[in-house]
Order: C-alpha cells, then sequence, then structure tokens
C-alpha cells in the first residue's frame, strides 16, 4: 500500500469485524528516535492460540468470500524492510493488538498518509464503536476520543454529514497543531 494510513484502516477494519466496541489508534512519531510506532488495539473476540500462529500466513484467514488475507503480512513486509517489525497478541474474548515499528527516516518507509480520512471512513462506517486515536509527534499529541464527541452530542449520531463535517476539520487542524502533514 502506498500509504501506512491505509494498512491502519485495513487492521481496523478487522477489528470491526471482530466485534470490538472499542478501537485505539495509537501513532507515535519520535524523529530524535528515528522511530515510528502504529498501535491497533481493540476488545474484540481475540483469535485463538492456533490461529494466532498462522496469522502472518497469507493463505490464513477467517474469510469466507476469499481464501487470502494480506493485511497482516503486507504491514509487516512494510516495517521489516524499514527497519522494523510487526507484534500481534490475542486472547479469544478479550481482544487483539497489533503494534507496528518503522525506522522513521528510512528511505523506503511509505508516508503515513491520510489519517484524517481513515479515522473519518472507520467513524462514519461504524457509528455505533468507540475509537480512541492518540497520535504523538515529538512530543506533541493529538486525541480523539469518540465516547466524549458522543456525550457532549447527547445522541446525535456520528455518521451525520454535519458531525462528519466536523471531525473532518477537528481532526485535520489537531494533526496540523502537531505538525503531521
Amino acid at each position: 500500500m502506498k500509504e501506512l494510513s491505509l494498512h491502519i484502516l485495513d487492521i481496523a477494519k478487522n477489528s470491526v469485524k471482530a466485534k470490538a466496541s472499542l478501537i485505539e489508534i495509537i501513532v507515535t512519531e519520535d524523529e530524535e528516535k528515528n522511530l515510528l510506532t502504529i498501535g491497533i488495539n481493540d476488545n474484540g473476540c481475540g483469535m485463538s492460540e492456533e490461529f494466532l500462529k498462522t496469522v502472518r500466513d497469507p493463505f490464513s484467514t477467517t474469510r469466507t468470500t476469499r481464501k487470502v488475507g494480506m493485511g497482516i503480512p503486507l504491514f509487516e513486509a512494510a516495517s521489516v524492510q524499514c527497519g522494523g517489525g510487526l507484534d500481534i497478541t490475542s486472547e479469544l474474548g478479550v481482544g487483539t493488538k497489533v503494534m507496528v515499528t518503522f525506522q522513521y527516516n528510512h528511505i523506503d518507509r511509505a508516508p503515513l498518509g491520510d489519517m484524517t480520512g481513515t479515522m473519518k471512513t472507520l467513524i462514519w462506517g461504524s457509528p455505533e464503536i468507540d475509537f480512541l486515536y492518540r497520535h504523538t509527534k515529538n512530543g506533541k499529541e493529538f486525541v480523539l476520543d469518540t465516547r466524549e464527541i458522543k456525550q457532549v452530542l447527547g445522541g446525535v449520531p456520528l455518521d451525520n454529514p454535519d458531525v462528519l463535517a466536523w471531525l473532518d476539520e477537528y481532526i485535520s487542524e489537531g494533526l496540523s497543531d502537531i505538525s503531521v502533514s
């Protein structure tokens, strides 16, 4: 994939399919340590130990519509190519945690991409799910927590067009404030 945000979208959509009620997306850009870390955590159904052992195999998938699952293998390949790696832990009935690291300034590292679009797509597509998006760049932090937004909105759905327009502006401004382009 041309942008890391598309990998994030893919893995988070797996969390949606796993019936998560909370999905956390944590992005940490640390130029001083030359490290980009992406974490995607959910409280979905989790994976058995047996399936977890095969999840890096593209021919291991829970999908019934096709016999390949490329999300984890491609994300891992992108990270390893850039001096990083992928770690995944999961427990049935508890959830799954995916942690991916990259050498920040590696010449082959794909750009982070459109995190505003990724978050809007996730929220619009699954407004009943809570999302916590925490993005830190060189010590500055932006946080979006849909639980707080839902409380303020008092019943107005997150997929309301006016709410989505506000989310677009809010996320874009928040990322701009911490200098994420």
